[in-house]
């Protein structure tokens, strides 16, 4: 059953931003934006974890995950390091995936041909 609930709400998470992109005048890059400021605004207000244990996996959709990633970066940077954590604790918590992010991008491109949209 967890695994059916982690579909479904990742699913629905995924057709409201395609509804997003569909019907609005909205691009991508500022649809993603707003994933991100909502996984950091869910996770700052304390509704994200419970969301979490509640819908699976299927909640940490990648973009939301990592708003919520930055945000518990940034909370554990200020609590260790202070006012620099502010900058710090978002890029230590992330580091990961934004590598990960680069190096496989990377290797892809090695893979399939690239072409620019005209």
């Amino acid at each position: 059953m967890e695994f059916l609930r982690a579909f479904i709400v990742g699913g629905l998470i995924c057709m409201l931003v395609q509804i997003l992109m569909d019907n609005t005048k909205m691009m991508p890059g500022r649809i993603m934006v707003l994933l991100v400021c909502t996984g950091c605004v869910l996770g700052a207000v304390g509704l994200y974890e419970p969301f979490l244990k509640w819908a699976g996996q299927g909640a940490s959709v990648p973009l939301l995950g990592f708003g919520n990633a930055l945000f518990k970066g940034v909370k554990e940077g200020i609590d260790k390091d202070g006012f620099i954590g502010i900058f710090k604790g978002g890029f230590t918590a992330a580091s990961v995936g934004i590598s990960s992010a680069l190096i496989f991008g990377y290797l892809s491109s090695f893979v399939f041909e690239p072409k620019m949209k005209e």
